[in-house]
């Protein structure tokens, strides 16, 4: 089975409970719509504002009580709250709101999770050839130090053996092994050190074995890209949707407690079944 099918298996099982505050959008309406009548979870609405909501506000970041009311009153926080709270096991958004209010609700709400210092977000990429890659980050971390996107590419790795069950994590450059240098180079090189994982390494030699021999790094098979700052990792998720016809389920977020998915504002209803399903494989 692919990732993909694997994932909606997985979450057909467990009967999870999402939480979507943004069901004013219609292509949530209608993802929630197609994700209760097959199976996958259990899509549960904004819930009234309750003591609870603004106690588990209160609690994560220390607001006053009449602060951590007027944030319950907004969607997104109320949403997240209700996750910290466990009436709702994921929560799913940004088909409206920008991903910085999605963090922002998430990381006050529901909150990093321990040992996590850098929360970070990747994409499934679907490919019509079948293959299934992660791309991260793409969509957080704008210019990530050495430590940071080491971070990242752990949390990737994590991603990556809960999706694909293997995790194969390569650090991309403009660079391969010790033929370049330059400040991303360096960076990325550092990671490589503080992970253990193949780095720095061209794209092509990172899913390539032919070019991966001749450049002497790594064995080619990589399903984990890691891209050395957001630039990367945007430009190419959007150009391998564009020019090749891959799916690009998420962005959905590492290192929170509870899952959390960050819609692009341009998903489709398929989109949102599909990365609502990507999400919950990660709880």
């Amino acid at each position: 089975m692919s990732a993909l099918e694997t994932a909606i298996a997985g979450a057909k099982a467990r009967k999870s409970r999402v939480v979507m505050p943004e069901m004013e959008d219609d292509r949530i309406a209608q993802a929630a719509e197609q994700l209760r009548a097959d199976g996958i979870c259990v899509p549960v609405a904004l819930g009234n504002n309750t003591k609870a909501y603004v106690s588990a506000l209160m609690a994560a970041r220390g607001v006053k009580e009449a602060v951590a009311r007027r944030m319950v009153a907004r969607p997104l926080y109320r949403a997240a709250a209700m996750v910290a709270v466990g009436e709702a096991d994921a929560m799913v958004a940004g088909a409206v709101a920008s991903t910085k209010k999605v963090i922002e609700a998430a990381s006050i709400g529901i909150g990093l999770d321990d040992g996590v210092t850098v929360p970070s977000s990747f994409f499934l990429m679907r490919f019509p050839s079948g293959r299934e890659v992660i791309f991260a980050d793409c969509g957080l971390n704008v210019d990530p130090e050495a430590e940071a996107l080491a971070a990242i590419a752990q949390a990737s790795e994590r991603s990556g053996r809960a999706l694909l069950g293997t995790a194969r994590v390569a650090l991309l450059s403009f660079s391969t092994g010790a033929s370049g240098s330059g400040a991303s180079v360096d960076k990325v090189r550092a990671a490589a050190e503080i992970t253990g994982f193949v780095g720095p390494v061209q794209g092509d030699a990172a899913l390539n074995p032919t070019v991966a021999e001749k450049k002497g790094l790594g064995a080619g098979d990589a399903n984990v890209l890691v891209f050395p700052s957001l630039d990367a990792g945007n430009i190419a998720y959007k150009l391998a949707q564009e020019l090749a016809g891959a799916q690009a389920l998420g962005p959905i977020l590492q290192g929170f407690r509870k899952p959390v998915c960050d819609l692009s504002r341009g998903a489709t209803v398929q989109d949102i079944v599909d990365a609502t399903a990507v999400t919950l494989a990660l709880a």
